[in-house]
């Protein structure tokens, strides 16, 4: 795997990690994940001792958004990349006595078949995190932990209590546009809590800066 760059967000915990895709006349070829690059390598220290026991594919239509998802008891740590189409990842801070506790960033992750690059974003525990599907597309995770039903729980993206001063501004009109209108968002997320009513619950203690 041939890291090119990795920086972090304007929420610094937040990574993009930039790998090469080797292309010719007949495409690209890439390695996605190498496990002596990313978990035992100084380019990314803040992956170094994890280790990722599930992996998940989702194929969602165009205007499609999931999350903001969480969890806990195992926490879930996940590298996100689109295979195809056009995401914008999005991660909401929730992390109790974080100086950026409430503020929720995105980043933009098109995908076109001639760059000679591909992305992975790092979301750490501590934030709820989010998709939106510009084009119909397919995602892929690595996580940390395998999925814990009862331990998990999401931020609506209709909840409006939460700071967008640290987003661009066209990504979040963007994200405005496409919520307003998509018909592809699932109740359970619709329904999730407020940032304020997640804040209440006693479970959000599992989540401390």
């Amino acid at each position: 795997m041939k890291i090119i760059e990795v920086r972090e967000l304007v929420i610094p915990e937040i990574k993009v990690i930039r790998y090469r895709r080797f292309t010719d006349h007949r495409g690209y070829f890439t390695e996605t994940y190498r496990k002596s690059d990313l978990l035992n390598s100084d380019e990314v220290p803040f992956l170094k001792g994890e280790n990722f026991f599930q992996a998940n594919e989702s194929f969602s239509f165009k205007g499609a958004f999931r999350g903001l998802h969480f969890q806990w008891n195992p926490y879930m740590r996940k590298l996100v990349r689109p295979v195809t189409g056009h995401l914008m990842d999005f991660a909401l801070d929730i992390r109790k006595n974080s100086p950026t506790l409430g503020k929720i960033i995105g980043y933009d992750m098109p995908v076109n078949r001639e760059d000679d690059y591909s992305e992975w974003i790092w979301i750490p525990p501590g934030f709820a995190h989010g998709i939106l599907l510009l084009e119909d597309s397919l995602v892929e995770y690595l996580c940390t932990g395998e999925y814990s039903q009862g331990c998990e729980a999401g931020i609506s993206p209709f909840a409006g209590d939460f700071d967008w001063s640290l987003c661009d501004t066209d990504i979040k009109r963007r994200f405005d546009e496409a919520i307003a209108k998509s018909e592809f968002i699932s109740d359970k997320d619709r329904n999730g809590f407020s940032l304020s009513g997640w804040l209440a619950d006693e479970r959000s203690d599992n989540f401390i800066y």
